[in-house]
């Protein structure tokens, strides 16, 4: 048995600590990001409203500005429904990817901490009983059968 073979493990455990650890806060930081815009965006919409109210300069203008403002803050609600949606899909998107990535590479620095030597077994083997209800098709429930 390899002497290093528990400080490779350990490293490669570690490493895919950092890297899930990084995914997540790439993922924070791109929620960050999406609610700052989402914020700056509201506050411009108040101050083009706050604008609109001092430049009406009659009773109709004015009366026509609830009507107006419902409309735009609705629209405006849907539009950053449909923002952090995108957002959503884009930063789950990218740290399943970036998960999948770290995971590979973890396995493959397993795979070599054990080595290539022919006696001994490969991580898949090691692993194969508890990948195994992940690996393979559930098969069907048994039981009645309903007519």
């Amino acid at each position: 048995m390899n002497n290093e073979l528990p400080i490779q493990l350990y490293k490669a455990n570690a490493e895919l600590q950092l890297q899930v650890t990084r995914l997540l806060q790439e993922s924070s930081h791109h929620w960050l990001e999406a609610m700052q815009q989402l914020s700056a965006d509201g506050m411009q919409e108040t101050t083009s409203r706050i604008q609109g109210l001092q430049q009406a300069g009659d009773w109709q203008e004015l009366a026509t500005l609830p009507s107006d403002v419902f409309r735009h803050l609705c629209q405006g609600r849907v539009d950053n429904a449909q923002a952090v949606g995108q957002v959503a899909a884009k930063s789950q998107a990218a740290f399943a990817n970036g998960l999948r990535q770290a995971l590979a590479t973890w396995q493959e620095s397993v795979s070599e901490a054990f080595g290539s030597n022919t006696e001994m077994p490969t991580f898949a083997q090691l692993y194969q009983q508890w990948a195994q209800p992940w690996t393979t098709p559930a098969s069907a429930p048994k039981g009645k059968a309903k007519k």
